[in-house]
């Protein structure tokens, strides 16, 4: 049983990392923080700041005790926040022992694929580690770090079967510039936070193209449906896509200026090569590793994804974005 006083570690040293440990610092007496990093570890130590990510906000150096000990925080926690990217995440926890998180409670934050064996977050710790559906959970949401660095007000989703689960966590998460709500919709509301990385590089590509607002209202109209026919045959179960979780969160990403996806596909718009993109950003764009995992899921549910299947074109067999994008406008109404 978890509660207030359960003890959170935090997996993961980038933006929304840094961001989730400022929100859970407000509830949490000590959160305890894995980085990848050494010299992000000793600054922080040092200055209490991400030299990386968000270095704008300092934190309560009795709040956090960060480490490059990943095995430190899985024994200190009870709770496990992953959020290291999932381009990155077979590789992190590709040695480790079937037990390592043996009664843990883990709640992911990646919006991203596990592109080595096509898999959402959540199917990958059950299966890797066989920890049950109801001790996984997903924190999702139209929630920007920038914003959530600014105390802006966000809204956020936390998804698990167990209800008491996601109720613990939302409480966690809850603070004067966050609100949380629940659901119990965890593969949806996952597989949502993949696809809408997607659908925000086909935004970015656009809009380095040149098109305008008007199209792209049309586009992520477009989107959500297809979101929602693929989720539906994925995980077939009632749920109302016009919620934050889902369309919230897409919109958030396909139109924001701190959205890495659309910047990534503004870039390839541009006429950036996919690698020149990367390095220019700087910063993982996980819509990019999820295209090839969702063309590849498809292939079992043939569902209908043109949007998904232009960015894929573009991105993986490098087809010329106007032509691509020039073809899809036919598709879509």
């Amino acid at each position: 049983m978890i509660s207030k006083n359960s003890t959170v570690g935090v997996i993961g040293g980038g933006s929304w990392a840094t961001a989730l440990v400022k929100i859970l610092t407000n509830n949490v007496d000590t959160v305890h923080w894995w980085m990848r990093n050494k010299d992000s570890v000793e600054f922080l130590k040092q200055y209490q700041r991400n030299p990386r990510y968000l270095s704008s906000v300092k934190f309560d150096a009795d709040r956090i005790s960060v480490t490059t000990d990943l095995q430190s925080v899985i024994d200190k926690s009870e709770i496990l926040v992953m959020v290291h990217p999932s381009a990155f995440l077979f590789d992190l926890f590709k040695d480790s022992p079937d037990d390592l998180l043996k009664g843990k409670i883990i709640f992911t934050s990646i919006k991203g694929i596990v592109p080595e064996v096509h898999s959402i977050p959540a199917r990958y710790f059950h299966k890797k580690f066989n920890i049950p559906y109801d001790n996984i959970g997903m924190i999702s949401g139209p929630c920007h770090a920038e914003e959530v660095a600014m105390e802006k007000l966000s809204y956020l989703t936390i998804a698990c079967p167990d209800e008491e689960k996601s109720e613990v966590i939302a409480k966690l998460l809850t603070c004067r510039y966050i609100k949380a709500s629940t659901s119990d919709d965890l593969f949806g509301t996952e597989m949502c936070a993949v696809l809408k990385n997607i659908y925000a590089i086909a935004a970015g590509i656009c809009n380095g193209l040149g098109y305008g607002d008007n199209f792209q209202a049309l586009l992520i109209s477009n989107a959500i449906r297809e979101a929602e026919r693929f989720i539906d045959a994925v995980s077939p179960t009632h749920r109302d896509v016009k919620s934050s979780a889902y369309l919230g969160d897409l919109l958030v990403t396909a139109y924001s200026q701190f959205s890495r996806n659309r910047n990534f596909g503004s870039m390839v718009g541009k006429g950036y090569s996919v690698r020149s993109a990367q390095i220019e950003m700087n910063m993982v764009a996980e819509g990019y590793y999820a295209i090839e995992s969702i063309v590849e899921i498809n292939k079992r549910y043939n569902v209908k994804i043109p949007i998904i299947d232009a960015t894929y074109r573009i991105c993986y067999e490098k087809v010329a974005p106007f032509i691509e994008m020039e073809i899809l406008t036919d598709k879509l109404n």
